[in-house]
């Protein structure tokens, strides 16, 4: 990936021209010479191109004056330049299809690169971004950047570099037939047009990109309601969801009626000016051929010429508005890539290694904010292949350490170590290797149980998946339906019951084979019968690895090997489930509590007896 020029807290200015130049090394890449001769011979098939398309005119002026000359012989001539100019009318197009050909591999190249880049940046990304954005507005963002760009390719390399090559062309032409006053003319009438049509499309610029804000503001809420679809229909809330995205809808509506009704004004503006300078070049022939000075075939050669060089001109708002726009939307992608990667591996860190799976917090200090600190000087030891429990009130900071754990953030203090290894010290990658997750809400890919699955391991065999499902004891789930494996589980794994996607996510799990193995208040959402069953089977697989369960329900980890209990961010105790229950304490009154609401109220006492 190019390295990045802009901080993130740069905005891109649309005047300026370094989207452009950080859009160079995709479109010239480093040790890609076959792009590079593709490149080459598409500006030279350009520049023939553009050469017969100047010599049309001479042609078309020829066969008009040999038809004006009453000898006989003079209609093989105008034949002849007949021939000549359908010929080189051909000759013009072959030329630009070809470069068309030659140069789409460049341009589809540029296209993927780019996009797969800001793709994996993404991924790059801290979790903070992720929760902060939507995810409609950032694939909206990568969506337009994306095909702006080749269309950015073709207007800048075959438009308007052509076009000034065919006006320097033309000025000298007209130079040399006509003298300085048409070529003054002309340059002034292009100069006017240019200076106009900036200025016009300037103010649709702004219109457009109101318009693009509200345009990814309406998909947003879309998403965002489509998402929460279930929630919805809970609440009865359809007619108010629809009321949102069209508010959102009626606004961009708006700015897109300001935006195409300063278009036609544009378009007459830029037709005024072209058609007084073709009139006025036209009558300056026709007073020339009245005096004698010039032929019937001039009137042809200037209106051919003229027409010629309004084809592009006429097309210059709408390309200066796409490229306008293409800058803007890939600066808004080029700010997706230049944001700070709030957790980076340090240069040249090693992979994590590990031996014996002890996880250890040393006095950890962390806080989403500044001003708000959840962890205060945290400190616990998990040893290699123990069961550990952490547990606590909500907001005690129980799913923060889940999170820390897998580097998603970095503590403001303090270090948690693998094996003896600080985790900011090796690469993300390694320890993430190291570590298994089943989450409260598992959240499976819009693809097969069997994809879902194997995407605990890349390159995960069949009898791997057949192994993990049987020991997630979802393998006579999957025998008896029609298509097994292969059966879509729907967006989010909606298709499946809470307990199947956890048995899915666990032998998700069981593909990873982690040492140290994460469970991350996985029951909390199931039934009591469900939750039995799932709890036993993460006892089956949690032996032999180091666990660590956070959990709300205490009697899903009465039997850890030793139970942390946070408060406020602190370790207010530990120790076993009798031990905890004897000393009458946080856990002990939580503990009642939970039984309490569970209609068991003397289990408590008895168990503290």
């Amino acid at each position: 990936m190019p390295p990045d020029t802009i901080t993130s807290d740069q905005r891109h200015d649309a005047d300026s021209w370094s989207t452009l130049k950080r859009f160079v090394p995709y479109l010239w890449p480093k040790g890609e010479a076959r792009l590079k001769k593709r490149i080459a011979g598409a500006m030279v098939l350009v520049l023939l191109a553009k050469a017969t398309t100047l010599a049309l005119p001479y042609a078309y002026k020829m066969a008009v004056d040999a038809m004006t000359t009453p000898a006989n012989q003079a209609a093989m001539v105008a034949l002849a330049f007949v021939i000549a100019y359908a010929g080189g009318r051909f000759a013009s197009v072959a030329f630009d299809n070809t470069r068309n050909i030659v140069f789409e591999r460049v341009g589809q190249e540029a296209t993927r690169n780019l996009a797969a880049d800001t793709f994996a940046r993404l991924h790059r990304l801290s979790l903070r971004f992720h929760l902060s954005r939507r995810t409609g507005e950032v694939t909206k963002t990568i969506e337009r950047g994306t095909k702006s760009i080749d269309s950015m390719l073709y207007f800048l390399l075959f438009n308007i570099a052509p076009t000034i090559i065919e006006l320097i062309a033309v000025g000298v032409i007209f130079y040399i037939n006509f003298g300085w006053g048409l070529v003054m003319a002309t340059a002034l009438t292009v100069v006017a047009y240019i200076l106009v049509t900036r200025w016009i499309t300037e103010w649709r610029t702004k219109l457009r990109k109101q318009m693009n804000d509200l345009d990814g503001q309406a998909l947003a809420r879309a998403v965002d309601s489509l998402l929460n679809y279930e929630t919805v229909k809970y609440f009865g809330a359809e007619k108010r969801e629809r009321s949102r995205y069209s508010r959102a809808a009626d606004a961009y509506a708006e700015a897109a009626i300001k935006s195409e009704n300063s278009l036609g004004l544009l378009n007459m503006v830029q037709a005024l000016i072209m058609n007084l300078l073709m009139a006025a070049a036209m009558g300056y022939t026709v007073w020339g051929w009245s005096q004698g000075r010039l032929t019937t075939g001039d009137l042809v050669f200037v209106n051919t010429y003229l027409t010629q060089l309004f084809r592009p001109l006429d097309m210059l708002g709408w390309v200066y508005r796409t490229i306008r726009q293409g800058i803007i939307d890939m600066a808004a992608m080029f700010d997706l890539i230049d944001q700070r990667v709030e957790v980076a591996d340090k240069p040249g860190a090693p992979a994590l290694v590990v031996r014996q799976p002890s996880v250890v917090f040393d006095n950890v200090e962390f806080g989403y904010e500044p001003e708000r600190t959840i962890l205060h000087g945290l400190s616990f030891e998990v040893p290699a292949g123990s069961h550990i429990a952490i547990v606590g009130p909500s907001g005690a900071g129980k799913s923060t350490i889940a999170r820390l754990l897998f580097r998603f953030y970095d503590p403001q203090s303090g270090r948690i170590l693998i094996d003896g290894q600080d985790i900011a010290d090796v690469t993300q990658l390694s320890l993430r290797q190291h570590i298994g997750i089943v989450p409260q809400d598992s959240v499976l890919f819009n693809d097969t149980i069997g994809y879902n699955i194997a995407y605990g391991r890349e390159g995960a065999e069949h009898d791997d998946i057949l192994a993990a499902a049987k020991a997630a004891a979802i393998l006579p789930f999957i025998k008896r339906l029609p298509d097994g494996f292969d059966t879509e589980v729907g967006e989010r794994g909606l298709k499946l019951s809470g307990g199947e996607k956890q048995r899915v996510a666990i032998a998700r799990t069981l593909v990873k084979d982690p040492p140290i193995l994460l469970l991350d208040e996985a029951t909390s959402a199931l039934d009591s019968r469900t939750e039995q069953d799932i709890l036993r089977t993460l006892h089956r697989v949690s032996e032999h690895r180091t666990t660590l369960a956070i959990a709300h329900r205490l009697s899903t980890i009465a039997d850890a090997d030793r139970i942390l209990v946070l408060e406020h961010g602190r370790l207010a105790e530990s120790g076993t489930h009798l031990e905890l229950l004897r000393r009458r304490r946080l856990y002990a009154d939580m503990w009642a509590r939970q039984q309490s609401e569970g209609g068991d109220g003397d289990e408590a006492e008895e168990a503290a007896e």
